[in-house]
């Protein structure tokens, strides 16, 4: 879809939109950035012009211009409406900064919400509702006539927090040593950004959505000023940064052109949920109650309107008040499994993957009704000794499922020697690995190039708590290369590298995939059959002492086993799935695909 067809879909709705339509290659020509007279390089963007800094890493062969905080819509945006084109500048404004980071929100308990902010907003930046900028990192030496690759991230926090100014994020290093541009846009989340009133029509509750959309619209008007090219724009992003680019790519059907050619999701996807949506309506009614709306306006969406930003935050932080997305088969389709195989879905490579302890820290303590566990995954703390209770938050009274799953994640076994690792191992699997090994097999089917990762690597630098292990969000200081440099391995450097180098060729060439096998492309051999194993007569044995014959197109990235790696190892996906089988009729019910 065509973001002039989108702007037609949304103003039937009774939303209105600024830009319509992507610009070929010759109204992008390449505009070179310059040097200004009050000093740092600068961009003559749609709205005027903007001025950098530069900034230089060791070894690097050029060095990198920084542009931060960017206004790539109007600011700040009205609440609750879709973004609108950014003012004109009457002058050169500084773009030395990263702007204030959207409104977010940590649910409560208070020991979740602290270890939350520890593990992704950290430093705390500030927030505002004037929050809708994006920062650029460029290579300062020339482009090529065809400028060059662009990668465009999309952070996670499950919809209710994160912004594009974290460290973390920072692109100075895939600008400095893979001569790529890098883009890091806000979006809104949680009530300021999928406000859930019924006063509004569907196609306005996804406005997070709509803020993605015109950040990359933003770019295919502005990229070429940096260097870039808009035809060669690769969208990347973790967990809720993954769930919106697989939104995006089910929402732009078989031959149409959408403003990227290549995605990269990291442990995260939207075609197999864990769990159906549910409506956010009462949290919106709850938030509007403890606002005191009703009898105050003759709405309660002018009253939500009207209350401060604080108060409103307040509230949906300590009544975790949630607010997911939804399906208004504009932005977000409803049934995207279906589409998927349907084969109605953008036709560009892409790549994805998992970590192998996604659930570490995200699995829920205590025993929340089953939807609210499934949709949040906010309480991230440890310490679970109940597998059974734990299992029943996930599946429901559903006894044969959870008997099985319990005989397949022995303690004892592999890597699972408490409760807490047996748990966090089922939750790894059934929210994280499985889903996303579904969405790679069903996309190649399609005839899709597709390839596969699976990172497992662990460092002290990148841990906020001891002994997290290789937990959700994990590999981004490793792909981004923003590790605590002071306190490193050489492990960890030479993984960074490898890591980086390959998100980078992906981006350069994504039919080319990032170096090695596509999924359904690889050789036959002999795999590993458990989270780890020995090496007898040549052939690696499982803790089961079988093995398996299979096709090797998973590229592993760090250890395997007890082996430790700086790099990827071609594996087969049975050595990462072969306990998925017992939860797929489980997933295929949600999304509506039993028996396809």
């Amino acid at each position: 879809m065509t973001f002039a067809a989108l702007t037609t879909l949304l103003a039937l709705g009774g939303i209105t939109t600024v830009h319509a339509g992507w610009p070929s290659a010759s109204q992008a020509a390449l505009k070179p950035t310059c040097g200004y007279p009050g000093g740092g390089p600068t961009a003559t963007i749609d709205a005027g012009v903007v001025i950098g800094t530069t900034t230089s890493l060791p070894a690097a062969t050029a060095t990198v211009n920084k542009f931060l905080g960017v206004p790539f819509a109007k600011s700040p945006p009205t609440r609750f409406a879709p973004p609108q084109s950014p003012r004109t500048l009457k002058s050169p404004i500084k773009a030395t900064a990263w702007s204030p980071a959207c409104i977010q929100q940590f649910v409560y308990p208070l020991a979740s919400q602290q270890f939350t902010e520890a593990v992704f907003n950290n430093p705390a930046p500030k927030e505002s509702e004037d929050c809708l900028y994006l920062n650029v990192y460029a290579p300062s030496s020339p482009a090529p006539a065809d400028g060059r690759a662009v990668m465009f991230w999309i952070y996670g926090g499950a919809l209710e927090f994160g912004n594009a100014g974290q460290p973390a994020y920072d692109g100075t290093w895939f600008a400095s040593y893979e001569d790529v541009i890098v883009v890091t846009a806000n979006y809104r989340t949680n009530v300021f950004g999928f406000p859930s009133s019924p006063e509004l029509a569907t196609t306005g509750h996804n406005l997070g959505f709509l803020d993605q959309r015109f950040a990359l619209d933003w770019v295919q008007h502005n990229i070429a000023a940096f260097g870039g090219s808009p035809n060669k724009v690769t969208i990347f992003g973790e967990s809720a940064g993954a769930f919106s680019i697989d939104a995006l790519l089910t929402s732009f059907p078989k031959g149409s052109v959408p403003p990227f050619r290549g995605a990269i999701l990291e442990s995260g996807q939207y075609s197999y949920r864990s769990a159906p949506f549910t409506s956010s309506v009462p949290a919106w009614d709850a938030l509007s109650a403890a606002l005191g709306c009703p009898g105050k306006y003759n709405s309660n969406l002018t009253c939500v309107k009207a209350a401060s930003a604080t108060d409103i935050q307040t509230i949906i932080d300590t009544q975790s008040l949630l607010f997911p997305p939804t399906p208004d088969n504009v932005t977000l389709v409803a049934d995207p499994a279906k589409q998927r195989l349907s084969g109605n879905i953008a036709r560009i490579p892409v790549m994805g993957g998992t970590n192998t302890q996604e659930g570490r820290y995200d699995e829920p303590l205590d025993a929340r009704p089953r939807s609210t566990v499934l949709t949040s995954r906010r309480a991230f703390t440890v310490g679970q000794t109940n597998t059974t209770a734990f299992l029943q938050t996930l599946f429901g009274p559903n006894q044969a499922l959870i008997s099985a799953v319990e005989a397949i994640y022995p303690i004892g076994s592999a890597g699972i020697s408490s409760v807490y690792d047996q748990t966090s191992a089922i939750f790894t699997d059934y929210i994280f690995q499985c889903p996303q090994a579904k969405w790679a097999n069903d996309t190649a089917a399609l005839g899709i190039s597709t390839w596969r990762y699976l990172f497992n690597a662990s460092f002290a630098n990148t841990q906020a708590y001891p002994g997290l292990g290789v937990y959700h969000s994990s590999e981004i200081p490793i792909v981004f290369s923003t590790y605590n440099a002071a306190n490193t391995t050489t492990q960890e450097y030479v993984l960074s590298n490898a890591m980086r180098g390959a998100w980078a060729r992906f981006a350069k060439n994504p039919a080319g995939g990032p170096g090695w096998n596509a999924v359904g492309t690889g050789a036959a051999g002999q795999v590993l059959t458990g989270a780890s194993g020995a090496v007898a007569g040549g052939v690696l044995v499982g803790a089961d002492g079988k093995t398996l014959n299979g096709t090797f197109d998973l590229g592993l990235w760090g250890n395997r086993g007890d082996a430790l790696g700086a790099g990827v190892t071609v594996i087969d996906q049975k050595e990462a799935d072969y306990r998925c089988k017992v939860f797929e009729a489980v997933l295929d019910a949600i999304a509506g695909t039993t028996g396809q």
